[in-house]
């Protein structure tokens, strides 16, 4: 029930609760003030953070188009990553596309093949290969399983072929489900580094 609809002289507790109006304490009165008034400006900020995000991310898809068509190059500009520093050098920002990637049914096949890999090799030291498989493939509370350290696997130095088999059915089971567009904003300091224009408010 909105305030503006709430029967005069009477407030509304977190449960649904009508209490009248005398019998809530001056220190909650207070406290509802305070926290209303600032999560409102708090959505207000979100919103012109939105706005500005939208904003930054077509003048740089619009930039970069600008300057592939120099050389006779036309693209949307939407992708890919870039740095962009101010002539100065006193500014840049970075545009970063980061793909959210997902495992298809093949991941099944080389799970299967990793851990007949495993038991084949498994005497003494390789116990660690093991464990380190098994926690590759552990998942979250959902369900999830952990990209990072799947794609690890494929950085070990392994050439047996069954084993190799395994990281391309890996290979083929990576989808891109979404691509989420950052734009990070930086400032020269006096040492010569950049440090960033912190735009959340819980790194300030």
């Amino acid at each position: 029930m909105e305030a503006s609809t709430l029967p005069a002289g009477y407030w509304q507790d977190a449960n649904g609760n009508l209490i009248p109006e005398s019998k809530v304490k001056d220190i909650d009165k207070l406290r509802h003030q305070v926290v209303v008034d600032l999560c409102r400006m708090a959505e207000q900020h979100q919103s012109s953070l939105s706005l500005f995000k939208a904003h930054a991310m077509q003048e740089v898809a619009a930039l970069v188009a600008t300057s592939m068509e120099q050389y006779g190059v036309r693209a949307g500009g939407e992708k890919g990553n870039v740095t962009l520093p101010s002539y100065d050098g006193k500014y840049k920002l970075v545009r970063q596309m980061q793909d959210k990637i997902v495992f298809g049914e093949q991941l099944m096949a080389a799970k299967v093949l990793i851990d007949e890999c495993v038991h084949e090799w498994a005497e003494g030291a390789n116990d660690n290969i093991r464990a380190l498989v098994n926690h590759a493939f552990q998942t979250d509370k959902e369900g999830k399983i952990n990209t990072g350290r799947v794609l690890g696997l494929r950085q070990l130095n392994i050439t047996d072929a069954k084993w190799k088999n395994a990281m391309q059915a890996i290979s083929d089971s990576m989808q891109t489900a979404s691509t989420k567009p950052y734009v990070r904003f930086y400032k020269r300091n006096d040492a010569g580094g950049y440090d960033p224009i912190t735009l959340d408010v819980a790194a300030v």
